[in-house]
């Protein structure tokens, strides 16, 4: 029997021979030869070098979300999603076409053109499991040591689709890498947050404009890439920016309570809470419209912030807190929050929470004298 000679070997149960051999199809892309296949990551992180002169520097926050994001599988098992790794061969190895394999001597290695900062997050998990074992090992933490030891297979055998150009030199890297990374650009934050459905206040957002009856009169943008189109009040971006204010006191960026794990009687809970928010709203502000200042995207976040201090004063979301608060509405002068131009000067940040302390304080001057019990009347 052979001797393993790595924890790749043991966990991908690689056998050590003279050459690597990958099973996979060979064609034309663009008029380059390429080979295409699938690897488990742990045979794949043996086969390539990066060179600077066509990569970039590893950037350490890019690299940490990645991470992050490989630990949604190992921690949790979410499903994850990763693009394919391009590689280039400088001439390393060679296709034979009766066994449909690309072979290649232990010595040789393809260069990174595309993926440097996916198989870096591998590298580094699969590290930090290796130095998690050997810590668990010494201190004879056997059930830590199974524990970790099937993370370490469920890495190693990750499947990573593969590229390889066999024949394109230096030159053409680098303007493939160029090619990659600068003509795609990011979606936009409405489709963003609406394809990810993974954190709370987006899977609550989905709920509310789905399920609430309530939604209908506050029509949403689900499918603009940024923004909103003409005939929408709200984008979805902005209805989850409204959740975050108004069950957290918080804007969006600072959110504590969007993760990635909850319970689903938590989500009912708070569609529920949400959808008697936007009733409320609806019956003491003016008729919907992109005319009227307080249905605007500033001051919708705004007044979220401001109930969200009267709906946890008891430190659990009152209904009742709500009601009595959102009375004052019909008796502020939403011009009147914003001087000359203000409205479009500020920046954005400045706009919410200028109207968010002129709400507020209009609120503690004006309560007692403007909300009255005969008000509910009629």
């Amino acid at each position: 029997m052979e001797p393993v000679q790595s924890l790749s070997d043991l966990f991908t149960n690689h056998r050590s021979t003279s050459h690597v051999e990958i099973g996979g199809s060979l064609s034309r892309t663009f008029g380059q030869s390429t080979f295409i296949t699938t690897l488990p990551i742990g045979k794949l992180i043996g086969l390539y070098e990066v060179d600077l002169e066509v990569q970039r520097n590893i950037i350490p926050q890019n690299l940490s979300k990645l991470i992050d994001y490989i630990l949604l599988n190992l921690d949790h098992g979410q499903s994850i999603y990763f693009p394919g790794i391009i590689l280039s061969a400088r001439g390393a190895g060679e296709y034979d076409l009766e066994s449909l394999t690309y072979r290649m001597s232990p010595m040789e290695k393809c260069y990174v053109v595309d993926g440097q900062h996916r198989l870096a997050a591998f590298r580094r998990v699969i590290e930090t499991l290796q130095s998690n074992m050997a810590r668990a090992k010494d201190r004879r933490e056997y059930e830590r040591m199974e524990e970790i030891t099937s993370k370490l297979r469920r890495v190693y055998d990750f499947p990573m689709s593969v590229m390889i150009y066999l024949d394109i030199d230096a030159k053409q890297e680098r303007q493939l890498f160029s090619d990659i990374n600068k003509l795609p650009r990011k979606i936009g934050g409405n489709l963003t947050a609406l394809r990810d459905q993974r954190r709370f206040y987006h899977v609550l957002a989905s709920r509310l404009v789905e399920q609430a009856s309530v939604m209908k009169a506050l029509p949403v943008d689900r499918f603009t890439e940024r923004g909103k189109g003409p005939e929408y009040l709200f984008s979805y971006h902005l209805v989850i920016e409204i959740l975050s204010a108004l069950f957290e006191g918080r804007l969006k960026s600072a959110a504590r309570n969007n993760g990635y794990y909850f319970a689903d009687s938590v989500v009912e809970e708070h569609l529920a809470q949400a959808s008697f928010y936007f009733e409320r709203l609806l019956h003491y502000l003016p008729e919907p419209s992109k005319d009227e200042l307080c249905w605007s995207e500033n001051l919708q976040i705004a007044l979220a912030l401001f109930f969200h201090e009267e709906a946890y004063k008891s430190l659990q979301f009152n209904k009742y807190n709500i009601e009595y608060a959102m009375k004052i509405l019909q008796h502020i002068d939403w011009k009147a929050i914003y001087q000359g131009d203000e409205k479009d000067r500020l920046p954005r940040r400045s706009r919410i929470m200028k109207a968010y302390n002129f709400v507020r304080e209009f609120f503690k001057e004006q309560n007692v004298l403007l909300i009255v019990d005969k008000e509910d009347v009629g």
